[in-house]
């Protein structure tokens, strides 16, 4: 990326909330690396091998949060640290910073002169609208949700007032702009995030057969939904994916629920390609497998509510459902299994995602950060 600043190219600082997994925002993490493959690499923690070599081509700068014993694995404990731990890193040597946030890489701490730009995945959920997912009763016990409730009231007040160390944000939805506006009071851009779209593309025309779900197993993805659903249908359903949820959706599972784990991703394109139809129940941010599976050819039944929206266009390229129900998903996912789809028009809508549009869209972003005059630059 040609950028220049008084004739020289900016020393650049990329900041993520943590590096234990390849997930959907490290793949994006990954994406930025590659358009800025010198840049620096701060993160909370690290975990060795658990990301992309990309990712790890220059060592990783990680927090305080690093040495706590036990903390590769039990991390999320530790969030009433996590503040402190992010203001505490050194950036006084670079001029343009990139956080990829959905915590809060988003609230380091810039030098004056250097520009902060925020590809934002979304304002941390529990801290904020979702925090009965997490931390409901039902979840960890009255006690400790009334006790997590005020901390993370005192969390959500730090990341809001932290939301002006950030020159220009940009989202990966309109719906998390949404979020943004409400949560922080700023504008955000949109740069959807890349989707491997020449990868994940059709195979042999082979009969379609069941629902497919490739997903964390957290609680506001709502895979327990699809699980009733399917059940109710009597459609069978492969779940690809692993996660704390995972116990508590073995027991409300029949036998026509098969859980995967994690998979390659070859054998994720496999799963795409057989599947006559991917599900999303829960409302995303964005949601990627759902455009992964729409690049293979694959409809997908989605909530009509956050990123589906933006990806998926009903009756075309799938299904929105109205309403969070098992009954409605079920009604739908029946239907689905025998509904003609035009495989080419679903692969159409994926491109829209891809991975050279992305770069195309953040060079363009990045770009209007750093020429922007000083009273431009805030948003």
């Amino acid at each position: 990326m040609r950028i220049t600043i008084d004739g020289r190219a900016p020393r650049v600082a990329l900041a993520h909330d943590w590096l234990t997994g390849m997930r959907g925002g490290e793949r994006v993490l990954e994406a930025i690396c590659e358009l800025f493959p010198d840049a620096a690499r701060f993160a909370l923690l690290h975990v060795r091998g658990s990301v992309s070599p990309t990712i790890e081509a220059r060592p990783i700068r990680t927090s305080f949060i690093q040495h706590i014993p036990g903390s590769h694995r039990h991390y999320r404990p530790l969030l009433p640290l996590f503040p402190a731990a992010v203001e505490q890193f050194d950036l006084d040597d670079f001029d343009l910073i990139i956080s990829t946030s959905h915590c809060v890489a988003k609230s380091v701490v810039a030098p004056g002169r250097a520009r902060h730009l925020c590809y934002c995945f979304t304002p941390m959920r529990y801290a904020w609208d979702q925090f009965p997912a997490y931390f409901g009763p039902e979840r960890v016990g009255a006690g400790a949700s009334r006790w997590l409730r005020r901390g993370l009231g005192a969390i959500a007040r730090w990341d809001a007032s932290t939301a002006h160390r950030v020159d220009r944000y940009v989202a990966i939805s309109q719906y998390v702009a949404g979020r943004i506006g409400r949560y922080y009071n700023r504008r955000a851009s949109i740069v959807y995030p890349p989707v491997d779209t020449t990868f994940f593309h059709p195979g042999p025309v082979r009969p379609r057969h069941g629902c497919l779900i490739v997903s964390a197993l957290v609680p506001y993805k709502r895979v327990d939904l699809a699980i009733r659903a399917c059940t109710q249908a009597g459609v069978p359903l492969r779940v690809v994916g692993g996660g704390p949820d995972l116990a508590r959706l073995r027991r409300i599972a029949g036998p026509q629920v098969e859980f995967l784990g994690a998979l390659t991703d070859e054998e994720v394109r496999q799963e795409y390609r057989r599947a006559a139809a991917v599900l999303l129940p829960g409302a995303e941010d964005f949601g990627i497998a759902p455009v992964e599976a729409q690049a293979c050819g694959c409809p997908v039944v989605a909530l009509a509510e956050g990123g589906a929206c933006e990806t998926v266009v009903d009756g075309e390229t799938g299904v929105l459902v109205p309403e969070s129900t098992p009954a409605a998903f079920a009604d739908t996912v029946a239907r689905a299994q025998h509904r003609p789809f035009d495989g080419a028009a679903i692969r159409r809508q994926a491109l829209r995602f891809s991975r050279e549009r992305f770069d195309a869209a953040l060079r363009t972003e990045v770009t209007r950060l750093m020429t922007a005059s000083p009273s431009e630059q805030y948003r």
